[in-house]
């Protein structure tokens, strides 16, 4: 293969991450036991789907003993969207492996969970991942939103597991992802297989975080993207003094991106979806507020300004969720067709409301956990109109000229940030210590993430430790739970006391593409989000 690397490509290739101390020496590593676990809510459920790995201990790596250093053969896959950093997962779980015992090997399942399935594999060497360290993307092995659930998918699995006679499969994925893999170590125990399935917290959106897990990883690379962009955007609305620019953003069940980057760039508008819910704000109410701002700048000269949407927003507003919650079980239990007619009066009113484009759009093809596809959502589109329809409503002799964009996929597969890079390497060293240790149906966790690499802590946690029950598909599941943006945390009051300021004046910031290269603080920086909640 001819390979045209960038420069930047290159010295990303030679750059090595650097590990924190507890990590330095893998033989002398050992995983203490604390005490016994129990779930989010819903333990009698929880542990009746999962009565083999239910109410495990959080283990954490300490210097211990010395470990015997044997041959591992361990699999590993992508499940879910890109996030920046998880070739870093790989080349650790591969550095990691080597240094337990060279005659280790690390199996790649390719195009996600349907690789274990369906046994499509590739050996991972140190020449196949030479090109990859450091690197955006997935492509290594690619990646797939295949759930692995039915009996037949489990049992095709099991039998993969046992034919390359694994020691561990990690599952790198997001909080369905490691929903799976929790199912899958729970699958492999119940019928005797000695197959460790550790999971590892991925995913741009930045849902999956607990009082443990500090962020998922790529987040932070996806925020700093996003707010670069939102910079450009910014100044070009200064500058042009003819727009306001209506940005979408990912993030579809939680509003921590659009946080992150509010806090990054300082927008006229940041709508925050569960702040939304929290006030039972109607569409009418969100319309009102964005035009308030609109006539406010107004009166002052300024015709222009940035507003920023989660991409969830449509499901944080009380008559949408309802809407779409009932579309979801209809959808699911009868198809797309004529589903309207079997809404209930509210969610009717509701829909009947609704531009017919953006009807078409609630009706489109459900995703692979049967929920509404928010991310086809114009929802940009539908509060310019509604704002546009508002102002008018008002007679406003201002000017209203407004530019819809979505930032998605630009920020889930670049090179990540310096911190991305070194959290994932740690994350993939602590997998492979975990599949070591024999552990199953755990979550790798690197913590003390505010502090310099150094000082950072390496864990394991039971993933059931993270779950609930959740309606899916029209059916309660046992699932990790979301964490939404936390309205009494430190990064949303920072965002509360500013915004007024922020919105009613030009106070853009310009935070500029991500850097590899210079000041410790510029290049290693954590989220803005992580600073203020660990400040």
């Amino acid at each position: 293969m001819n390979r045209q690397m960038s420069r930047l490509q290159k010295l990303r290739v030679e750059f090595k991450p650097t590990l924190p101390n507890i990590l330095q020496n893998l033989h002398n590593i050992q995983f203490h036991k604390g005490e016994s676990t129990s779930c989010i809510s819903h333990e009698e459920q929880i542990k009746g789907y999962f009565p083999q790995t239910f109410g495990r201990p959080i283990v954490e790596g300490k210097e211990g003993d010395p470990r015997s250093g044997e041959a591992l053969k361990v699999g590993v896959v992508f499940s879910g969207g890109q996030a920046a950093g998880g070739h870093n997962v790989v080349t650790g779980l591969f550095d990691a492996l080597m240094s337990l015992c060279p005659q280790s090997k690390l199996i790649g399942f390719l195009g996600g969970p349907s690789g274990i399935v369906d046994n499509k594999t590739k050996e991972l060497t140190q020449e196949v991942l030479a090109f990859y360290r450091n690197q955006g993307g997935f492509d290594l092995i690619g990646s797939g939103r295949t759930k692995i659930e039915s009996e037949e998918q489990l049992a095709a699995s099991l039998k993969v597991a046992q034919q390359h006679e694994l020691d561990g499969i990690v599952v790198i994925g997001g909080d369905d992802s490691n929903t799976n893999a929790a199912v899958l170590a729970e699958y492999f125990l119940k019928n005797g297989c000695k197959t460790s399935v550790i999971g590892v917290p991925k995913t741009i959106d930045g849902d999956l975080k607990n009082s443990y897990i500090a962020t998922s990883f790529g987040f932070t690379t996806a925020a700093k993207t996003y707010s670069e962009m939102i910079g450009n955007i910014a100044r070009d609305a200064l500058s042009a003094k003819k727009y306001y620019h209506f940005i979408k953003l990912m993030g579809r069940s939680a509003s921590h991106i659009t946080l992150e980057c509010a806090l990054e760039a300082h927008p006229n508008v940041a709508l925050i979806g569960e702040e939304v819910a929290a006030k039972n704000m109607k569409l009418q109410d969100i319309t009102k507020h964005v035009a308030d701002v609109i006539a406010k700048r107004s009166e002052n000269g300024m015709d222009y300004g940035v507003v920023l949407v989660p991409e969830g927003l449509v499901e944080f507003i009380p008559e949408m969720k309802q809407l779409i919650s009932e579309l979801n079980t209809l959808v699911a239990q009868e198809g797309a067709e004529q589903v309207e007619s079997k809404l209930s009066a509210d969610a009717k009113h509701c829909y009947d409301s609704l531009p017919e484009e953006i009807q078409k759009q609630l009706l489109l093809e459900r995703d692979p956990h049967g929920n509404v596809q928010v991310s086809l959502i114009e929802t940009e589109k539908l509060l310019i109109a509604a704002v546009k329809k508002e102002l008018a409503g008002r007679g406003f002799k201002g000017k209203f000229a407004a530019q819809n964009h979505f930032f998605g996929y630009e920020g889930r597969a670049g090179f990540p940030c310096n911190f991305d890079t070194h959290y994932c390497y740690a994350l993939g060293y602590t997998a492979a210590l975990l599949v070591d240790e024999g552990m199953t149906g755990y979550m790798t966790c690197v913590g003390n993430l505010q502090r310099p690499v150094q000082d950072w802590t390496v864990m394991g946690l039971p993933i059931t430790l993270l779950m609930n029950m959740e309606m899916r598909k029209g059916k309660e599941k046992p699932v990790i739970q979301k964490a939404l943006v936390d309205l009494e945390g430190k990064a949303f009051k920072f965002f509360e006391e500013n915004r007024e300021a922020w919105a009613t004046e030009d106070h853009y910031r310009y935070p500029g593409p991500i850097q590899f290269f210079g000041e410790a603080d510029m290049v290693d920086g954590i989220s803005l989000t992580m600073l203020l909640e660990t400040s």
